[in-house]
């Protein structure tokens, strides 16, 4: 799977066993292995800013241009100007976007200004579905939905390829009902 993360692993020298590459003795810590979102979404969430603001930017210059008059017609340049400005925080939003399956929880990090992490133990899930819309089906995408009893600690997963959700949500039900059973 191609991710947005994949130079953040390589420069934290994580394996794929979830080494950071010390001797492997007591006490050594070691780094989750951080899993990016597949490439596509920021291609589906890019098409969405140009479908919505490139006919907001024709619309108003051509609106304004006939019935205001030729100087109004450059306040065009705000939708423009906010397409251009969104393009590159679209990809800086898609790199923050990452998970890692650690032993007793998942843990899903996102946010570029306001970082956020959230743990979602597995023994606290009571749901996990796949949803996918018409867009994200287009795309070849779906999203992890977690349910848990508490409703602020929900998490998503949006964005991933199909196989993968489906494979997350058959592992993350399986934990729960195994770390629920101990309850």
């Amino acid at each position: 799977m191609e991710t947005g993360n994949a130079g953040r692993a390589a420069d934290a020298g994580a394996g794929r066993d979830g080494g950071a590459g010390g001797d492997g003795g007591p006490g050594t810590a070691t780094e989750p292995v951080w899993t990016g979102l597949p490439r596509g979404l920021l291609r589906m969430r890019r098409l969405l800013l140009v479908v919505w603001l490139g006919p907001l930017t024709v619309a108003t210059g051509l609106l304004l241009g006939l019935f205001v008059g030729p100087g109004w017609a450059a306040f065009a340049v705000l939708p423009l100007g906010l397409l251009l400005w969104g393009w590159p925080l679209l990809a800086r939003n898609w790199r923050s976007w990452r998970y890692t399956e650690r032993a007793d929880d998942l843990l899903i990090s996102r946010g570029v200004l306001w970082h956020q992490q959230t743990a979602v133990p597995y023994g606290r899930m009571q749901l996990v579905e796949v949803t996918s819309g018409p867009v994200e089906r287009r795309f070849g995408l779906a999203s992890v939905q977690l349910h848990t009893a508490a409703a602020a600690s929900d998490g998503r997963i949006p964005g991933l390829l199909p196989e993968e959700a489906e494979r997350l949500r058959d592992r993350l039900t399986e934990l729960g009902e195994a770390r629920s059973a101990g309850l």
